[in-house]
């Protein structure tokens, strides 16, 4: 769960540290969509509901027949019992006495020009920050792997077959017109977000209803029984206010929440839009008002009066008016830049900041990914003499200062990584499939090939063309062509940010070698997103984000159903029975070592097929600040740098740096 954030583009507005998982050049890959904001992992266990309960008010309607008899509980974590008990004051790792006030602003590359979340990725460029208007119907905390507490909803309760889920929403919830937040404006949310996103309505696939069942009170009716991570996926559901996107707008025209606007949306959360420039600037106010400021997953955090969001339309300039301090924090996604840019005297005077985050929680595949719905690509021999062509160590020499590791896995950097050959539950599993797999499945541990050295590259470019010939291509006249029609062999990298450029230019003369005719192409944002939507390309460098505890997402990423759907994550068009039937197990993994099983199986099938060229990663977020702002110490576990949820305006810091506020 909670992996959404693997998908193209980063999504700049994704609140605490979510937005900041960004590998070299990767930022463009996160989903364009607040999806992606909610920063905690899930993983489905026998028991993982708290024991505590909330006590249901008398009078309260019964709900439906499934769940009449379910305890009504404030909080949900699929690893267990939850860490705090019921009536908790305030996580641990806030500060509860933290001062309001100052502003923090940040950068963003790119532009934007509408603040409808549900059709981002399908229609726009969504503004950055915009999910800090919103909220969702849980909060999950952020020292806890797989917990989430009430915020719209109070309480939260769902039969023993997992059929269903019901939530009871705060009586006291409002939006920030004074309105309350209701059962209408939940359902109409949740057929908002499965109609007109693909992203959410592939996530949400198998809740088929939402309807309202007592009092201030929905139930979710799910196709089958057994999902036992259904009932807190849909507590991420982000609440829309139904009346506002039904009504029309000071010019008298009908909203339509299907269509993107540049008209600031009514929200729920603790800020609210204040200004905006199109394309430029979004400016946040906190709303002092604003109804969850007491709840206890609330105190001690969202602190600042203003958060600006400056748009700056490449990097060079982005770092040049953090230089010139016009912006207070910067996340750097170069290997370059964090080897070089960061040498000016603001540094020195330790008047900036330069600081690296752990990051705990995330597993990430970034690669070259191939459209294998295309015919050139069908073949895995083909796909992986690509990978012998390309030379990731002297790549990683050269272009990022020797800063990356290798990817190797679908989700490196976590446990769910397979490793060695399968055994056990694993091995059991993978037999199911077995006649439906590579048979190096079984009998080799998946590695890259390694470079580095001339001869490592010769032996590698002749694999290469072994792979090549075996698929039915071979040279003629110093040029790759199929053997039977004599159709040249070429292959476009498409992209959207010049700074990939270099990485495509440094793998072409090896394509080249083989006799490939290899073209780069850059273009602009909305074309780019088009093509990609359309799935028309050959090869784009694209990015899945995965948390601890995959499941229903990966439908999205990898299944036969979403490599068709205009938009989907399933940017390869993978359609495999085999790994249909282990995203299965994947999902309805009955313990941690089940689902550390069935996940291994996955991981390996899906590295067997060769279905990408795997890039790079980085084990930290790389950060850049002007030294205004404090935060408590130690962050939690799994917040990375929590900027700015977590963080306050520190005056006594800012006027030794410079008051910018």
């Amino acid at each position: 769960m909670r992996a959404f954030g693997a998908a193209r583009k980063t999504h700049p507005g994704l609140p605490d540290a979510w937005s900041q998982l960004e590998h070299e050049v990767n930022r463009r890959f996160l989903l364009k969509s607040a999806a992606v904001a909610f920063a905690a992992a899930r993983l489905p266990l026998p028991g993982w509901i708290a024991r505590a309960k909330a006590q249901q008010p008398a009078g309260a309607p019964a709900t439906s027949p499934a769940a009449a008899d379910a305890p009504w509980r404030y909080g949900v974590s699929l690893y267990g019992d939850l860490k705090y008990p019921d009536g908790f004051k305030q996580f641990d790792y806030v500060n509860a006495d933290a001062p309001k006030g100052g502003t923090a602003r940040r950068l963003t590359v790119g532009t934007f020009d509408s603040f409808n979340m549900v059709v981002a990725g399908v229609k726009g460029d969504l503004a950055s920050g915009i999910t800090l208007i919103y909220e969702t119907l849980l909060e999950g905390s952020l020292d806890e792997v797989s917990s989430q507490y009430g915020l719209l909803a109070e309480a939260v309760r769902y039969p023993n077959d997992f059929s269903s889920v019901s939530y009871r929403l705060r009586a006291e919830a409002k939006w920030h017109d004074g309105s309350p937040v209701t059962t209408e404006d939940v359902i109409f949310s949740f057929d908002a977000w499965k109609k007109y996103s693909p992203q959410l309505a592939a996530y949400y696939r198998h809740v088929l209803k939402a309807e309202k069942s007592g009092d201030r009170e929905i139930t979710f009716t799910f196709d089958r029984p057994g999902n036992h991570e259904l009932p807190q996926i849909v507590g991420e559901l982000t609440i829309l206010p139904k009346l506002w996107w039904e009504g029309t707008d000071k010019n008298g025209n009908k909203r339509n929440v299907a269509n993107t606007t540049l008209e600031p949306p009514l929200g729920s959360g603790p800020y609210r839009i204040k200004s905006f420039s199109a394309g430029r600037e979004v400016v946040y106010e906190r709303v002092k008002d604003y109804w969850g400021r007491g709840l206890n997953v609330r105190i001690g955090r969202d602190n600042f009066d203003e958060l600006r969001f400056e748009y700056f339309r490449d990097d060079t300039v982005a770092i040049q008016a953090f230089e010139a301090d016009s912006v207070d924090w910067r996340i750097e996604n170069s290997a370059k830049n964090w080897a070089t840019a960061y040498d000016f005297p603001a540094v020195s005077q330790k008047r900036v900041i330069l600081e690296e985050f752990p990051i705990r929680n995330v597993g990430i595949m970034q690669a070259f990914a191939f459209n294998i719905r295309r015919d050139k690509f069908k073949d895995p021999r083909v796909r992986l003499a690509f990978n012998y062509a390309f030379d990731f160590e002297e790549m990683n020499r050269q272009i990022f200062y020797g800063q990356y590791t290798r990817i190797a896995s679908y989700f490196q950097g976590t446990e769910l990584a397979a490793t060695g050959l399968p055994k056990g539950r694993e091995l059991e599993i993978l037999q199911a499939v077995r006649n439906e797999v590579p048979p190096e499945v079984f009998t080799t541990p998946y590695a890259n090939p390694v470079g580095g050295n001339p001869q490592a590259d010769r032996d590698n470019l002749r694999k290469a063309v072994q792979l090549l010939q075996e698929a039915g291509y071979e040279v003629r006249n110093e040029r790759l062509v199929n053997s039977k029609t004599g159709e040249p062999y070429a292959v476009e990298f498409l992209d959207e940010d010049p700074a990939l450029e270099r990485v495509a230019l440094f793998y072409k003369p090896s394509l080249e070698r083989l006799g490939m005719t290899v073209t780069v192409r850059t273009i602009d944002d909305a074309q780019y997103q088009n093509r990609l939507r359309d799935f028309d390309f050959d090869i784009v460098t694209n990015a899945w984000e995965e948390s601890l505890s995959p499941g229903n997402e990966q439908r999205g990423y990898w299944g036969s159903q979403a490599a068709d759907q205009p938009g989907s994550f399933n940017v390869i068009g993978i359609k495999n029975p085999a790994v249909d039937t282990l995203i299965n197990n994947v999902i309805f993994a009955k313990s941690r070592a089940d689902l550390v099983a069935a996940t291994g199986a996955l991981d390996r099938v899906l590295l067997w097929n060769h279905y990408v060229v795997p890039q790079w990663t980085y084990s930290k977020v790389r950060s850049a600040r002007w030294d205004r702002f404090s935060r408590r110490d130690p962050l939690p576990k799994y917040g990375m740098d929590a900027f700015p949820t977590l963080w306050w305006w520190d005056a006594a810091k800012a006027a030794k740096t410079g008051t910018k506020s």
